[in-house]
Formats: structure tokens, C-alpha cells, sequence
């Protein structure tokens, strides 16, 4: 099994050590791993403003990167949504049928290819709540949503439960989204910011200490929240937890 390492473009820049615990998991996986140096960008951002067309050329030397591979990784519920659901601005050439096809990220390569049982090196004694990334969510299907009103089932929750010390608590509203939106918090500032504090508040009552999320664009957009409401809780990708760099 060959797998292409994908590390988002506001990862790499602003949150690198989740890219690297992803790495670093991975390899603990015995999963031979490959990142290629070349990558930029999923082109979701583009996408998001509606500027299809101009997400081409960076669709293009995504599929030239990781066409090679069995499977691509990410840790980004969003980015993975994009590629696979996205992907139209170029020819649907075999090549790129094969990386949409395999491109999964990390929370549903663990569970449902590699079917992970066990991390017996982490070890995180918090009580945590999990933020489901809408897309991770409802284009992924990471877990059950509300509004179909089906069993219960958590992807996330279902590979935490195996870190040893780990408690979950529940919010009022796990399903609903945080405000983040990619583009969307830059042009409804006023909105995203409230959707954000609304996420927060429910956090607060939850009691508890960490909020734990497959996508940081998320984190980052709540943990600001977080900060300027003067909440004190903590944020950590799903990556940190099960490769146990935070205990």
C-alpha cells in the first residue's frame, strides 16, 4: 500500500504540527508513506467564492502529485470533501477519477481501511467534546446528523474511545456548524462570528476541558473565539490525541 500525504495549505502554514503527528501516526501504522513536495493546495477555497474555473490549474498539479498512489490522506474532513465531490474544473480523465475515488482522510482511512483497533501509546485523561466539521460530516457521513434523525454512529468518537483515559461529553448541538465556513467568515464576518460564539457557549456548558475536531480550520476559527470571549478551553485536532503528542 502506497499512500500520498496531503497536508492542507492553512495547516502547513499556520498549525504544522498537526500535519506532522499525522505523518507520524501513520508511520506508527507501518503505513509506507510518501509526501510530495510539490503540493500547494486542494483548490477549495476558490471553489467556496464560486471561482470554479479557477480552481483548474491547482486541481491539475493535485492529480499530477498523488495520481501514483493507492491512496491519498489528509487530515481535513473539507479538503477531502473537496477533492472527491469537487473536483470538476478539469477533465475527468481516469487519472483523476482514481485520486477522487481514493482520497480519504485521516479519520476514515483509520476506520474504515486500516479498521485501527487499538493506540495503545496515547493516553489523554480530559473530558472531550467533538465539533464535527459540517462537510467531514454530512459529505464525508463522519457520523449520524440530526436532521435525518437515524442511529447514532461516530467515526471520530468510535477511534477516540480507544485512547486510554478519554472521557466524552455531549453538546446540545454537536451537529451544528461553528461558522467557519472557509470564505464564508470573510465575507459574513458579523455572522461567522456569532455562529462561532454560539459553538463556544455550548462547548462551555458542556464541561469540557478539550474540544477535539478532524478539520483545524474549524479549531482555529473557535479557538479565536474562544479566546476573545475570554473561555478558557482547548482545541486539538484528532490527529495530536491518537498519536498521543498531547497527554
Amino acid at each position: 500500500m502506497e499512500v500520498g500525504l496531503f497536508i492542507p495549505c492553512y495547516m502547513d502554514a499556520l498549525e504544522p504540527e498537526v500535519g506532522i503527528a499525522t505523518l507520524k501516526l501513520l508511520e506508527r501504522l507501518d503505513v509506507n508513506v510518501t509526501y510530495p513536495f510539490d503540493q500547494t493546495c486542494c483548490g477549495q477555497p476558490m471553489t467556496n467564492t464560486g471561482c470554479h474555473k479557477e480552481a483548474a490549474d491547482t486541481e491539475r498539479l493535485f492529480v499530477k502529485n498523488f495520481s501514483k498512489f493507492d491512496y491519498i490522506v489528509m487530515p481535513s474532513g473539507s479538503c477531502t470533501n473537496q477533492v472527491r465531490h469537487h473536483f470538476d474544473a478539469i477533465d475527468q480523465t481516469d487519472e483523476v477519477q482514481h485520486v477522487r475515488k481514493n482520497t480519504y482522510d485521516l479519520v476514515e482511512f483509520l476506520h474504515d481501511i486500516l479498521k485501527v483497533e487499538a493506540f495503545p501509546w496515547a493516553r489523554f485523561p480530559h473530558k472531550v467534546a467533538i465539533h464535527y466539521n459540517c462537510n467531514a460530516l454530512r459529505g464525508l457521513r463522519h457520523a449520524s446528523m440530526s436532521e435525518r434523525r437515524e442511529a447514532f454512529f461516530s467515526k471520530p468518537k468510535s477511534l477516540l474511545e480507544k485512547v486510554s483515559g478519554i472521557e466524552f461529553v455531549e453538546l446540545e448541538r454537536p451537529d451544528e456548524c461553528c461558522g467557519f465556513g472557509g470564505t464564508f467568515s470573510v465575507f459574513e464576518e458579523g455572522v461567522s462570528a456569532k455562529m462561532g460564539q454560539d459553538k463556544v457557549m455550548d462547548q462551555q456548558r458542556s464541561g469540557a476541558e478539550y474540544i477535539i475536531s478532524a478539520d483545524s480550520s474549524c479549531l482555529m476559527h473557535q479557538k479565536g473565539c474562544a479566546s476573545r470571549m475570554g473561555v478558557n478551553l482547548h482545541y486539538a485536532h484528532i490527529a495530536q490525541i491518537l498519536n498521543g503528542d498531547l497527554s
